[in-house]
C-alpha cells in the first residue's frame, strides 16, 4: 500500500518562491564589481528571477540548454542561479581562474548558449570569441556600457534583458530529476570533468546544509559566502539561504581580509564560508585594525585542511571555526565538523583534537574506507585507506565523457583517510600526494598544520622527494612571513615533540610564493617538477 500525502517535485523554483513569500523584505547586500554596495531583497531577487527566465525563453532559450556565467559573488549572479535553473535551463558556473584553453574546452563541451559574464573578464569574451561557435549571445552583467559595446559587437546587457521578461511569467513545473546546473572540476590534470547537479540532488544538498549538525542555518543569520559563486556553487549556500530565509552578504570581487572585515561588522555577519588562505588574510586584518568581529559566531573552513593555529586564532574572537569537506562530484558537502553531546565532558584540548578531522557526513551522505582490493576496512580512527563516497547528491556519471565514475556504485574521491567509530573523517592526504617512505605513510595535510603555525612562514607545502635509500622523503617547501627570516634549523626544530622523529622533513627549500590552481589550492605537481630530485 502507498502512502497518501502529497506529491511534490523538489524544484530550484520553489526555493525562491518560499524566500519572497515568507522572507521577501529580508535584506541580499551586494558589493557591485564596479565599487559601492547594492541592497536589494528576496523579494526583488524572486521577481528579477522569474523575468529573466521569461526573457531568455522568449530569445529561444530552451529547457536543457546551458547558460555559463563568468562572474562575482553578487546579486546579479544570484538571480541567474534562480533564473535560469527555475526556467529549466542548466546553469553553468565557470571558473575564470582556468587557462583560455580549459575556458574554452568547458564552454563549448557544455554547449552553453548565453554566456554572462562581469565586465572583469569581458576580454576573456573577446579573446574566445572565435574559439566559441555555439554562444549565441554574450551579456554583461550591468547597465548599457558604451564603451563595452564598441569592444564586442552584438553584445547583450543584462539590465535591458531583464526588462524583456514579462512580470507575470510562471515557473514551468519541471521533472525534479531535471538538470539543473553544471560544474566542472579544476582540471589539475587534463581537461576539466563536468558535474551536472539535478534540481531533487540540488534541494537535497540545500536540506542537509542548513542542518544544525551542518552550516546551522536560519533565517537569524546573515551569511557571507566568500567561497566564489563558481566553486560548486559556493557550497551551495546560496539555496540553503534561500530555504531558511537568511540574509546574504555577497562580496563582489574584493575578497582581501580588509573589505571582508568592512563587511563582516557592517552587515552584522553571523557566518562565513571560505577557504584557509581567504580567513588568513582576513585574520591579519582583524588583527591590524583591532575590530572584535563581534558579530560573527561560525566560520566554515574547506577547500583544503584547516590548520589548529587558525582555529585557536578565531576562537579568541569567539569565532567557531568548522571544518567542512566536500568535493565537485558531491554538490560539494561530504563531512561537517560539529562536536557529540558526548564531547561536552572533554577539555578544550581534547575537543580540540576532535575539531582537527574534517567531521562527519550528515543524513544523505556515505562514507567508507577500503583497501587496494576494494576491500572494506574498519572504522577505528588508525586504518588507512581509500575513501569512497555515495548519496543522494553524489555524481552517477561524468557529463559527456566515457570516465567510469563509480566502483560498485561507490565514487573514489582519491583521498587517503581515516574514520573513527563516530563517523569522524580525517583527511591523511590526497592518494597522490602521501609519501611512503621506507614502506610506511607520511601525510603531507599533517607536516604541512605545522608548519603554517610557525610565525615566520606565511605558507607552506609538503612534497615527496625522491630518496637514495628510503624512495620517498618529506620536504618542505616554504614561503617566509614579512619581515621574518626563519633558518631551515629552526622550521625542522619546530617540528620535535610534535610527530614522531622520522617524519621531520629532511630539509626546507624557501620560494617567493606557492603555485596555485584554479580553485586556490596548491599545485604539488608543480612543486614535485621543480624540486622532487633535491635530495638526491
Amino acid at each position: 500500500m502507498l502512502g497518501q500525502m502529497m506529491k511534490m517535485p523538489l524544484l530550484i523554483s520553489s526555493l525562491i518562491d518560499h524566500a519572497e513569500k515568507y522572507h521577501g523584505a529580508t535584506e541580499i547586500v551586494s558589493v557591485e564589481t564596479t565599487g559601492g554596495i547594492t541592497r536589494t531583497n528576496w523579494s526583488t531577487v524572486a521577481e528579477r528571477s522569474r523575468k529573466l527566465a521569461s526573457a531568455l525563453s522568449k530569445r529561444g532559450i530552451k529547457q536543457g540548454d546551458c547558460c555559463g556565467t563568468i562572474a562575482w559573488n553578487n546579486h546579479r549572479h544570484l538571480e541567474i542561479y534562480f533564473g535560469v535553473s527555475g526556467g529549466g535551463v542548466i546553469c553553468h558556473t565557470i571558473n575564470p581562474r582556468l587557462s583560455p584553453e580549459q575556458l574554452a574546452y568547458v564552454i563549448n563541451h557544455a554547449d552553453d548558449q548565453i554566456l554572462f559574464l562581469e565586465k572583469t573578464f569581458l576580454p576573456f569574451a573577446i579573446k574566445l570569441k572565435d574559439h566559441l561557435a555555439g554562444v549565441k549571445a554574450v551579456v554583461l552583467m550591468g547597465s548599457r556600457d558604451e564603451e563595452a559595446a564598441e569592444q564586442l559587437p552584438g553584445l547583450l546587457f543584462y539590465e535591458e534583458l531583464i526588462d524583456e521578461g514579462e512580470d507575470d511569467y510562471q515557473w514551468p513545473q519541471l521533472d525534479e530529476d531535471s538538470a539543473s546546473s553544471l560544474c566542472f572540476t579544476s582540471g589539475t590534470t587534463g581537461n576539466p570533468k563536468g558535474v551536472l547537479y539535478s534540481h531533487r540532488s540540488t534541494l537535497l544538498h540545500s536540506f542537509s546544509a542548513a542542518l544544525p549538525d551542518s552550516m546551522n542555518l536560519s533565517a537569524r543569520d546573515s551569511v557571507l559566502p566568500v567561497v566564489p559563486m563558481f566553486h560548486v556553487n559556493a557550497w551551495g549556500s546560496p539555496y540553503a539561504a534561500a530555504m531558511v530565509g537568511a540574509k546574504l552578504v555577497m562580496p563582489g570581487p574584493g575578497l582581501d581580509g580588509s573589505s571582508l572585515l568592512t563587511l563582516i561588522d557592517q552587515e552584522c555577519v553571523t557566518i562565513a564560508l571560505g577557504v584557509p588562505t581567504i580567513w588568513q588574510g582576513l585574520l591579519t586584518a582583524i588583527k591590524a585594525s583591532g575590530s572584535k568581529i563581534e558579530s560573527l559566531q561560525r566560520s566554515v573552513v574547506g577547500g583544503a585542511a584547516c590548520p589548529e593555529s587558525m582555529m585557536e586564532a578565531f576562537r579568541e574572537y569567539g569565532v567557531d571555526t568548522m571544518h567542512a569537506w566536500g568535493m565537485t562530484e558531491m554538490s560539494p558537502l561530504g563531512t561537517v565538523n560539529n562536536l557529540l553531546e558526548k564531547h561536552s565532558k572533554l577539555s578544550d584540548q581534547e575537543k580540540n583534537k576532535v575539531r582537527l578531522s574534517q567531521g562527519r557526513p550528515p543524513f544523505g551522505c556515505e562514507l567508507r574506507i577500503v583497501d587496494e582490493s576494494g576491500n572494506l576496512l574498519p572504522n577505528d580512527g588508525k586504518t588507512q585507506g581509500d575513501l569512497q563516497c555515495r548519496g543522494h547528491w553524489i555524481l552517477n556519471d561524468y557529463f559527456k565523457t566515457d570516465i567510469q565514475a563509480l566502483t560498485d556504485g561507490w565514487f573514489s574521491t582519491g583521498d587517503v583517510a581515516t574514520i573513527n567509530e563516530d563517523g569522524y573523517m580525517d583527511i591523511r592526504d590526497r592518494t597522490k600526494d602521501i609519501i611512503k617512505s621506507g614502506g610506511e605513510w607520511i601525510s603531507t595535510v599533517e607536516l604541512e598544520n605545522i608548519a603554517v603555525a610557525h610565525p615566520g612562514l606565511a605558507g607552506a607545502a609538503v612534497i615527496a622527494a625522491k630518496h637514495q635509500k628510503w624512495d620517498e622523503r618529506p620536504l618542505l617547501i616554504a614561503v617566509k612571513a614579512e619581515d621574518a627570516d626563519p633558518s631551515v634549523e629552526e622550521l625542522l626544530a619546530f617540528y620535535e615533540g610534535k610527530i614522531p622523529k622520522w617524519q621531520v622533513p629532511d630539509d626546507v627549500v624557501f620560494v617567493e610564493s606557492l603555485p596555485l590552481g584554479a580553485t586556490g589550492k596548491v599545485l604539488k605537481s608543480k612543486l614535485r617538477e621543480a624540486h622532487a630530485d633535491h635530495l638526491l
